[in-house]
């Protein structure tokens, strides 16, 4: 097959997954809206309501780390770090570690992480989401959560991290490499 039939390929490859992902936010944006409590986070300095996480906004995009010891979760935050400003543009946003809060506070400090960092520890928001699985613990991921006028909160939309996926970089970069990304890992250091 020359580069040209392979370029070809790939347009209607990308055809049919630009179909696909049109449907998949159709899908979602369909999903019954989820009622959740206003669950308490604890930082270094004290505890803080998922209320209080919105701040003026009525939507926000809460991050679900595995904590410092997960380099995927590590990289995923790193990438997202850098679309902060356009993530708070939109939405509250912030992540939520099942670290102690000192150690999350001084971990995401010692990355550079310019959002929220709450410590999950303490309360069952993370196992509420689904985010935490008896079998095989913590699992990293995203929920979208709206505040609505009589100040309930409900969970609009979320989803799991993995390779690959659409929240992180990196994975589509690779791909376009020869190698793909073969047996590349992530490192907490970069520098």
């Amino acid at each position: 097959m020359s580069h040209i039939e392979a370029d070809r390929e790939i347009a209607k490859i990308h055809e049919e997954i630009d179909v696909l992902k049109k449907k998949l936010a159709e899908a979602r944006s369909g999903r019954p809206p989820e009622p959740v409590r206003d669950y308490k986070f604890r930082t270094s300095k004290g505890t803080v309501n998922l209320s209080e996480l919105f701040g003026d906004r009525n939507e926000l995009l809460i991050i679900h780390n595995m904590g410092q010891g997960c380099v995927y979760c590590t990289l995923w935050a790193d990438g997202l770090n850098g679309f902060t400003d356009h993530l708070e543009n939109r939405a509250a946003f912030a992540l939520v570690s099942p670290d102690e809060p000192a150690v999350a506070e001084a971990f995401a400090e010692g990355r550079g992480w310019r959002f929220k960092i709450f410590s999950s520890s303490g309360d069952t928001f993370t196992q509420d989401m689904g985010f935490w699985k008896e079998a095989d613990g913590y699992w990293p991921g995203v929920s979208a959560f709206a505040k609505l006028e009589d100040g309930s909160i409900i969970r609009t939309g979320m989803a799991f991290f993995g390779p690959g996926d659409d929240f992180c970089a990196v994975w589509p970069m690779f791909d376009l490499l020869q190698g793909g990304v073969g047996k590349w890992e992530p490192q907490y250091s970069y520098r």
